[in-house]
């Protein structure tokens, strides 16, 4: 078959050859855009995104007003994904449920019926089972949708019609705040106290030249559903509020409940016999209950808070957790403190002010800029419906005119209708009447041509032209606008004034007090304790302080390595002949019934390294470390400390060194005494040992053959002291050293006669 001129075309001549990268960021940023302007952002004059808007529009077209019954949610949700917003219906009927959770919203704009989810964190039950309507602070923000006052726009099929924003006077936008991840930016606006707002927006109608200080002393911060308290610093506060970015820390409220017209801030209730418990009326916003529970049930199974026993849920609608302590001695604010740091009754909320202004462009506005923007938003709405009264006014008034003209002459006019195949032309070239007029006479009922209704439409035109002087000077005074809308905002501040349930601040912003100071030692109970370390480095620790010398039991081919005392509240130091350190706490120890745990299942030990020394930390304290090649040095207990499993390393060391000798250094010794295995014997001045973090140390005595023994410190004048051997206990102690004290690092002299043949001190 022959090819046509016309089917010679080759569709790859349609293919635009393109760089990939520019390619792929056009597209990336026409999406980024669509998801910036039209799903994650508020827009600042109504404070909805595009769904929540088309959520409420929809129930409006469904005339669920307050005083109508309740609908099903999956009628609602139906009509929105199917005329407004062609999305999941799980994401819409999930942010219908939001708008209608009191614990989410500030001032909820949805009126649910049924399970719409709980604050313990349960999702709301099926659409098909509950029912909605909007709630009068909805109807607030919607007012005027039928005035003028914004643009309607099509929806995405061209079939319906939906406004641009809503043109109530309700100040969303900080009443409810609002959270949203966008592509390169994200918003996050706490909720507020609309009086506070209120307050502040009249402040700056009469001052626009107000200081941002002088708003912050009505405006004094959020205002969370849930309650609860606001530590910051009135002056933390009123810098992110400035600059539109910063963060505050939410804190649960623990409360017996209400004294008198405040709350008992101490959240102690006192129990027979001088025992008490905490109790948390008030918890974070966004924070669900059981997870809330879970976490301190935790940190009490974990023993990573042993001053709390137990923990209770004894809500009903009105929350009240329980917390009870280990004991009656137990310092209430430790606990508190300890609860704040260690769970989520203490956290952060983000401020950022990231919204679109009236053009649709995204920035971060300071609190000042925000409001004069709503400001300026609300007086255009103002003079969009006055326009459109006007308007109104104006087309009433030309058929009033008609009317009256009628009733004046009211015989020709019957006259005219009765004789003329065409009244209309007739009647307007006679009396002078416009189109509209002469076609509303024609369309009057024949009840109304009664003498008072003359009277009536007089009394009207009058009323019509008083009004339309009144908005006409609006229009044209600044002044009034700006007076017109105050007394607008002074009549909504009425519905949500502090005396009211709806307008009652439930967050307390009050900056807490300074810190307590406190470590995870003070929340363990203090009792003695026998630590038990095998030569397989099996550890235990025996309840009380057992006589050392005692029958210890050991697993098959085990035996004894150190045994000592200490108290539950120690911290036990680790040396391994590698030079790492560990960290144990002794109240973490297995019991002594058994044989104890492997020290490795708790700190990531070496397989090949032996652990040289266990001993007890002491703050400030100083430990001689030595290596088997002669060096050492001295260093800080404090340093020793390890936070992590792995330990820190602190003496290095090569093939062939190793750690040999880790001592504690009392504070009334000043000498060294080292020995090799050469037995020789050098003594020097514990000053020229230096103070070290980590290191390879400095030579300690001189070796030709072999390497270090054993190391110790020593008081001079008290002499040098070693057991004698044998059964008896005795010891014996040689005062006069001065021959073997000599500079550090020389090579020493024989022992005095009896030092023990093992050359151990």
């Amino acid at each position: 078959m022959a090819i046509t001129p016309e089917d010679d075309s080759d569709p790859f001549d349609a293919i635009i050859d393109a760089p990939f990268d520019a390619a792929l960021s056009e597209r990336y940023l026409v999406y980024a855009l669509s998801t910036i302007t039209a799903r994650s952002l508020p827009d600042l004059r109504d404070g909805l995104k595009p769904v929540h808007r088309r959520l409420l529009w929809a129930m409006r077209q469904l005339k669920l007003d307050p005083a109508s019954a309740y609908k099903k949610s999956a009628r609602v949700v139906g009509d929105v994904i199917g005329k407004y917003h062609p999305h999941g219906d799980a994401s819409v009927y999930d942010a219908m449920v939001r708008l209608a959770q009191s614990f989410s919203l500030r001032y909820p704009l949805v009126q649910g019926q049924g399970n719409f989810g709980n604050i313990d964190g349960d999702n709301a039950a099926a659409y098909r089972y509950t029912e909605a309507r909007l709630t009068r602070t909805a109807i607030q923000l919607m007012s005027g949708l039928d005035e003028g006052t914004v643009e309607f726009h099509p929806t995405y099929n061209g079939e319906e019609e939906e406004p641009e924003i809503f043109p109530g006077l309700f100040p969303n936008l900080l009443a409810n705040g609002a959270t949203g991840i966008a592509v390169g930016m994200a918003t996050s606006i706490p909720s507020h106290n609309v009086a506070e707002v209120i307050d502040a927006s009249l402040m700056l109608i009469d001052n626009p030249h107000a200081e941002h200080a002088e708003l912050m002393q009505v405006f004094h911060g959020p205002d969370f559903a849930t309650g609860g308290l606001v530590v910051d610093s009135p002056e933390a506060i009123s810098a992110a509020y400035e600059t539109g970015k910063g963060a505050f820390r939410m804190r649960a409220r623990f409360s017996t409940g209400r004294v008198g017209d405040g709350w008992e801030e101490t959240g102690i209730e006192k129990l027979g016999g001088g025992q008490w418990q905490l109790v948390v009326s008030e918890i974070p916003y966004m924070l669900p209950k059981g997870k809330l529970i879970e976490q301190i049930a935790g940190l009490i199974a974990d023993r990573k808070l042993p001053i709390l026993e137990d923990v209770r849920d004894e809500s009903d609608e009105e929350i009240r957790l329980v917390l009870v302590p280990k004991s009656r001695n137990v310092d209430p604010e430790l606990l508190k403190e300890s609860l704040y740091r260690l769970t989520d009754l203490e956290s952060r909320f983000t401020l950022n002010l990231n919204v679109l202004d009236a053009s649709r462009t995204p920035g971060v506005l300071g609190l000042k800029l925000l409001l004069q923007e709503w400001i300026k938003s609300q007086i255009d709405i103002m003079l969009r419906r006055t326009r459109h009264r006007l308007d109104k006014i104006a087309a009433r008034l030309e058929l009033v005119e008609g009317y009256i003209v009628a009733y004046l002459n009211l015989d020709r006019i019957i006259e005219i209708i009765r004789t003329e195949d065409e009244p209309k032309p007739v009647m307007m070239a006679e009396f002078n009447l416009t189109d509209r007029q002469a076609e509303a006479i024609l369309n009057m009922r024949l009840r109304s041509l009664r003498k008072l209704e003359e009277m009536e439409l007089r009394q009207e035109r009058e009323d019509l032209l008083k009004e339309q002087g009144e908005l006409q000077a609006l229009l044209d005074s600044p002044a009034r606008q700006r007076t017109r809308l105050k007394r607008d905002l002074a009549n909504l501040r009425k519905d949500y004034a502090e005396d009211t349930p709806l307008g009652r601040r439930r967050t307390t912003i009050a900056q807490a007090a300074p810190t307590v100071e406190f470590s995870m030692d003070a929340m363990i109970e203090k009792e003695p304790v026998t630590v038990i370390l095998s030569a397989k480095s099996w550890i235990r620790g025996a309840r009380g302080h057992v006589p050392l010398d005692g029958d210890f039991k050991f697993k098959e081919g085990d035996g004894p390595a150190f045994a000592f005392h200490a108290q539950t509240t120690d911290k036990l130091l680790i040396a391994l002949d590698n030079g790492r350190f560990y960290t144990l706490g002794a109240d973490k120890l297995p019991g002594a019934r058994g044989f104890g745990e492997p020290i490795r299942t708790m700190v990531d030990i070496d397989a090949d390294a032996q652990i040289v020394a266990v001993l007890v930390y002491r703050p400030k304290a100083q430990l001689l470390l030595a290596s088997n090649i002669g060096r050492g040095f001295a260093a800080e207990a404090d340093e020793l400390l390890a936070e992590t499993r792995k330990g820190k390393a602190v003496m290095s060391t090569k093939p062939g060194v190793k750690l040999a000798v880790v001592r504690e250094i009392p504070s009334e010794h000043d000498h060294v005494a080292v020995v090799g295995d050469n037995r020789k014997l050098v003594i020097f001045n514990l000053e020229e040992l230096p103070v070290l973090a980590k290191g390879q140390g400095v030579t300690l005595q001189r070796y030709r053959d072999g390497g270090l023994s054993d190391a110790v410190t020593l008081k001079l004048e008290d002499g040098l002291s070693w057991a004698m051997g044998g059964d008896t206990g005795r010891t014996r102690t040689e005062k006069d050293l001065l021959l073997w004290k000599v500079a550090r690092g020389a090579a020493g002299r024989l022992p005095p006669q009896g030092f023990p043949r093992d050359n151990k001190f």
